[in-house]
């Protein structure tokens, strides 16, 4: 039986001096690439053209880059970046964070549906599938870098981060990017078996639910990411998830209520 995994991966994949990739970038450029191809699977089933959804992309990818920054800036450093506001430009230098980028992409997705003239829920349901799927890279961005890792463990696939400690801990990247992977396939299944046209607003709300609950679950698992969390009951990350999980609980309850009144 395994005592623990040496997790000694290092986070460069090429570094010519000028030009440095890296695993988590890697994973960033798949996530947006392989939520593209599903979603031009969705869009051409559905009747839409494969223009609307390029310029979905980019108004996503502009979303996530700048939520992200700004909700890692605002939720877990604000003092510092205060202080060095050019400092908040410098994304390369590390500190996103997906609450960020959730809410700013949920407000994208409504400032597209009302350029669009369509419903928001179509739009959100959709997304929130390859969102998902999304959130695994990215997790697994985290697990090439060594980062956002657990507490220490006795259980036998504890990781030893080899670039932080010797200390064997939760590898509570694959944790979460699992969970994520799991949650796409089971939205993907449902929007599958509904023949491509759930009911409005479910699948957006049982991602809300799914997404942030396991996120609520595992932080009680992880190292805290900045000092100040150290005296808190719950962490940051909890305490952001928290009001995503209500309204996607307040999302299935408005679509149950459609649902009973067009049975009527």
């Amino acid at each position: 039986m395994l005592l623990y995994i040496v997790w000694d991966v290092n986070p460069e994949i090429v570094s010519l001096g000028f030009l440095e990739i890296r695993w988590y970038g890697l994973m960033f450029a798949l996530a947006f690439y392989l939520g593209y191809l599903i979603g031009r699977d969705m869009f051409r089933k559905e009747g839409i053209a494969e223009k609307t959804l390029d310029n979905l992309l980019v108004w996503i990818i502009v979303a996530t880059v700048i939520g992200a920054r700004l909700g890692h800036t605002l939720f877990y450093q604000p003092a510092y970046y205060l202080k060095n506001p050019l400092e908040i430009l410098m994304i390369w230098e590390g500190g996103l964070a997906s609450h960020g980028a959730a809410i700013t992409i949920i407000i994208a997705l409504w400032w597209f549906a009302r350029r669009q003239n369509w419903n928001f829920f179509w739009i959100f349901d959709r997304t929130a599938v390859v969102v998902a799927l999304a959130g695994f890279f990215i997790r697994m961005g985290n697990l090439f870098n060594s980062e956002i890792f657990g507490k220490p463990t006795s259980l036998p696939w504890g990781f030893v981060f080899a670039r932080v400690d010797n200390l064997p801990r939760h590898p509570t990247q694959l944790y979460e990017g699992l969970s994520y992977l799991t949650i796409f396939f089971l939205l993907h299944w449902y929007y599958r078996k509904t023949n491509r046209q759930p009911v409005m607003g479910k699948l957006s709300g049982w991602f809300l639910i799914l997404v942030f609950g396991v996120r609520i679950l595992i932080e009680f698992l992880k190292e805290p990411q900045v000092m100040f969390e150290q005296a808190m009951t719950l962490n940051m990350g909890q305490w952001l998830s928290i009001p995503m999980v209500i309204a996607g609980i307040l999302v299935l309850i408005l679509t149950r209520k459609k649902e009973r009144n067009n049975t009527v």
